[in-house]
């Protein structure tokens, strides 16, 4: 009669340390997406020369994120050098008008455009709310001036972050998949 009790408790506490590890595992782990919002049916080919404009920081209630658009800047460029000759991002921020006109002036193909629409960095590790960032692309034609791929890149931290983690940590990978499905 014992042994089974024993059987009964060690199963109760396997079947909880499951329980919790699946919870914990979930809670963890970040979530990232791009959603493609306009995409020619031409993938970009040969492209030797990009221009990546810098966005606004961005900003959340009353907090302004120093430092963010460069680091998205910093961020889209690395995703598209991996498939252009020369990619070259602004140092500051810069409207449309003006990113245009520099990349018209220095004979760019190609005018990649990021805006942060939101960004929200936490102290995610004790107060249980998660960074997020969404950060909308859009990719003109120099020449044209017209659209030809944009997308909205989104990212959430998971609950249990352990410090350290930023909303620009969420980017690198879904922008990737998305520059990845523009050359592919």
């Amino acid at each position: 009669m014992q042994k089974s009790h024993y059987k009964g408790v060690f199963f109760m506490k396997i079947l909880l340390a499951i329980i919790v590890t699946t919870f914990l595992s979930g809670c963890m782990s970040d979530s990232k997406q791009f959603i493609s919002t306009k995409k020619n049916s031409n993938t970009i080919i040969g492209v030797e020369r990009v221009y990546v404009s810098v966005p606004k920081d961005g900003v959340y209630g009353h907090i302004n994120y120093g430092g963010s658009g460069i680091n998205v800047s910093r961020i889209v460029t690395m995703a598209f050098s991996k498939y252009n000759g020369v990619v070259e991002s602004a140092f500051r921020y810069q409207s449309f008008e003006d990113a245009m006109q520099y990349a018209k002036d220095n004979k760019y193909e190609y005018l990649v455009f990021p805006t942060i629409l939101g960004w929200e960095d936490r102290a995610t590790e004790w107060s249980g709310i998660p960074d997020k960032v969404s950060v909308k692309i859009v990719i003109f034609n120099v020449k044209t001036e017209k659209i030809l791929s944009s997308a909205i890149i989104k990212g959430k931290s998971g609950w249990a972050t352990f410090g350290g983690d930023h909303p620009q940590d969420l980017l690198p990978e879904p922008i990737e998949k998305y520059t990845d499905s523009l050359f592919l």
